[in-house]
């Protein structure tokens, strides 16, 4: 029987940590967000530009995270760069933040479109017209709660078999979506034909007509929604201490990871407007604008192949959730941030089994909640004579509810964390470091303004997420200032 270990063992390559970036990353987002983009942005090149403005600004998170991580290669990520710049009370809210609702939201968001996309990869293979439901609600909400325990056991197994098994999905869905950017060149290039527009028509005009009718409220609501897409490029940094050589291992994983994504995305998002004018985008409401544009361009195989290839891409960013996710709690057990058991190890597959089944259970309960939410509406509240509604805005889906909620938390302490490297450059000064930031300050400087500004937006356009979301924050830091404050 191997002897009990309380160090996570480092055995994750070079290959693995660029798959953990880009594999938690490329989930739901890019075949879904264009949807909401659109809806908010009026022109291809704004819409454009929104999906490279957050590409670049995580670049240039990624480039000053790298000089934190480096300097901190912990199980914890971001929990431990907010304790060690701005104390525990800042690590704990991240940690409190994160486990209720930006970690656990994801993970539940996550699986609940892998369920939905399994039932459209068989709608679609029987040829059923879109909204026919080939599974039942909720036997679809028992397939989300299933792949989250499943995958939380293979991570369980040892952190070798989840990273190989992210590995392996990343590849497929890197393949995935340069197969869709290639596509509309292959199929049908820019030929004009009668049952096909010119392609060239859906991208102009580029830029507005009137500037003074642009909603730049509304560009930053979509800032947001893009947001959630590129969300998970700091996922290396929870498990930096599981990653070899971290120094050289954790910059390259974020650059070369982050610079994958924006090129994909890019393209993606190019392609799509290729074969779809914006206004039928708009019309597709929950349908991935991947699945339409899939049916267009190849007729119902089509429909199969982006169907299979969003289940696919969801089921990577799940397991990546799921393999980072738990060295918070790991971390915060040997903190006395959380229960001291939480960090315990499993004497044979020397993972935090505890962290690991906790995390999942709750996203489980998550999953079960909005779905419970979905079928039972809440009546509205009244409140100092105003009425609140509880409920999802009209045509807005749980996902992108639970998805809200989840940025306003992680917008405004991820940036926190990026900007601790201003705060490390003078306490830390004089320690060697493998890695700087380039162009320092400017770059995280960039990002942190910003990003603040993008947090900022979201109380004057999605006012109710803010508040729950402050108001979850402030019952966090009630809870430590009497539980925990004293504590070592």
């Amino acid at each position: 029987m191997n002897a009990p270990t309380t160090h996570l063992p480092r055995v994750l390559g070079p290959w693995m940590a660029i798959a953990i970036v880009i594999g938690t990353v490329i989930g739901s987002g890019v075949f879904k967000k264009p949807n909401a983009v659109a809806k908010d942005v009026p022109d291809f090149a704004l819409a454009m530009l929104a999906w490279a403005l957050i590409g670049m600004l995580a670049m240039f998170g990624a480039l000053a995270l790298a000089e934190v991580a480096t300097l901190f290669p912990k199980a914890g990520g971001n929990y431990v760069f907010l304790r060690e710049g701005y104390g525990r009370l800042a690590g704990f809210l991240w940690g409190w933040v994160e486990f209720w609702i930006i970690r656990t939201g994801s993970i539940a968001a996550l699986a609940s479109i892998f369920s939905e996309s399994v039932a459209n990869a068989i709608r679609e293979a029987r040829g059923l017209p879109t909204g026919t439901d080939v599974i039942a609600f909720w036997p679809r909400q028992g397939m989300a709660v299933a792949v989250i325990l499943a995958l939380a056991l293979v991570n369980v197994r040892g952190v070798r078999w989840g990273g190989l098994l992210q590995l392996g999905i990343t590849a497929v869905k890197i393949s995935s979506l340069i197969g869709v950017i290639l596509l509309p060149f292959v199929v049908l290039g820019f030929v004009s034909e009668p049952q096909h527009p010119p392609r060239l028509a859906n991208i102009s005009p580029a830029w507005p007509a009137d500037w003074s009718a642009v909603s730049w409220s509304g560009f930053g609501t979509a800032l947001v929604g893009v947001y959630w897409a590129y969300h998970g490029w700091m996922n290396i940094a929870p498990i930096a201490e599981e990653v070899k050589t971290p120094q050289r291992n954790i910059p390259l994983a974020l650059i070369l990871g982050v610079g994958t994504i924006i090129v994909l995305y890019l393209g993606a998002n190019f392609a799509y407007y290729l074969v779809l004018p914006r206004a039928d985008i708009i019309k597709l409401g929950d349908t991935p604008v991947a699945a339409e544009f899939g049916s267009r361009l190849l007729g119902p195989i089509g429909g199969v192949l982006i169907a299979c290839a969003i289940a696919v891409s969801v089921f990577g960013a799940l397991n990546g959730n799921i393999l980072v996710g738990p060295r918070l709690l790991y971390a915060m057990g040997e903190d006395g941030l959380a229960p001291r058991w939480l960090s315990r190890l499993h004497p044979k597959f020397q993972t935090p089994v505890a962290a690991t089944m906790i995390m999942a259970a709750w996203s489980c309960g998550l999953v079960l909640i909005v779905a419970l939410w979905l079928k039972n509406p809440l009546p509205t509240i009244n409140l100092f004579d105003c009425k609140l509604n509880p409920n999802p805005p009209a045509g807005k889906s749980g996902f992108d509810v639970i998805t809200d909620f989840a940025m306003f938390g992680a917008i405004g302490l991820e940036t926190l964390a990026v900007a601790s490297i201003f705060v490390f450059r003078t306490k830390l000064a004089a320690t060697p470091r493998s890695y700087r930031c380039p162009g320092y300050p400017f770059v995280p400087a960039m990002y942190a303004l910003v990003m603040s500004a993008v947090w900022l937006n979201m109380f004057a356009n999605q006012s109710a997420e803010s508040l729950v979301g402050l108001g979850f924050m402030v019952v966090g830091a009630g809870l430590y200032g009497v539980f925990l404050r004293r504590k070592p």
